[in-house]
């Protein structure tokens, strides 16, 4: 009689799965999005990923929406904030927008999602108190202030994800836009025909245009805190 060299594994031998919970439901979602954007990380898709089914997914957190805050929350805690202490209230304000810019941009799909979703958490209420401060001490009123850190968040995010978008899709779409414009009928566009250049300009490794659009927004705000 043959014997079998078949080598047989207990299940006990095998590595024990981390239990489920909440912070291990964000963070695989969260390294899913970086992976496949936000339609990665689905709940069908984060819980295929935890070896389980979708409805175990609801004991911890309530829906997608849920789930997605609680990945930009997540994302948001590895921002880093200027020292107030170091340089002016404008300078402190600049750094921590452009800090919140860089880290949209460089981590994938939490431009997408910031973008798409009503934040909330933590690091979310962190990066908004240390607007506000900075933008009280630069004499700001209370409504200016509230309404203009609101608008501050949603220009770096919609610039964020245009650049985002243009580093995964390539530049033909902008190449396309830019013909349009060039071929525009200077007699029905005559504005638009003689701005074609500056339409497209401004340094975008220096983020001349970024920074100019910041520059206007804060121009307003302190305008209409007057």
């Amino acid at each position: 009689m043959e014997t079998s060299n078949r080598k047989i594994i207990s299940r006990r031998n095998r590595p024990a799965k981390e239990p489920l919970s909440h912070d291990l439901i964000v963070r695989t979602a969260y390294e899913l999005l970086k992976e496949q954007g936000i339609s990665g990380m689905s709940m069908r898709k984060v819980a295929k990923a935890l070896d389980t089914g979708p409805s175990s997914l609801y004991v911890y957190v309530k829906n997608f929406q849920d789930l997605s805050s609680l990945v930009l929350d997540y994302g948001l805690g590895k921002l880093v904030l200027p020292d107030p202490k170091e340089v002016s209230w404008k300078e402190n304000l600049f750094g921590a927008l452009n800090a919140y810019f860089l880290l949209l941009y460089e981590e994938p799909g939490l431009a997408e999602l910031s973008f798409s979703t009503m934040p909330r958490g933590t690091n979310f209420l962190r990066l908004t108190e240390y607007i506000l401060t900075t933008l009280q001490n630069g004499g700001v009123k209370s409504r200016s202030a509230a309404w203009g850190v609101d608008l501050l968040l949603l220009y770096v995010s919609s610039v964020a994800y245009e650049h985002t978008f243009k580093k995964k899709h390539g530049n033909m779409q902008i190449s396309d836009l830019k013909e349009t414009f060039q071929s525009a009928d200077p007699v029905l566009f005559p504005i638009l025909f003689s701005l074609g250049g500056e339409m497209f300009s401004g340094d975008t490794k220096s983020m001349e245009r970024f920074h100019w659009g910041l520059e206007v927004l804060l121009h307003g705000i302190q305008h209409f805190s007057k």
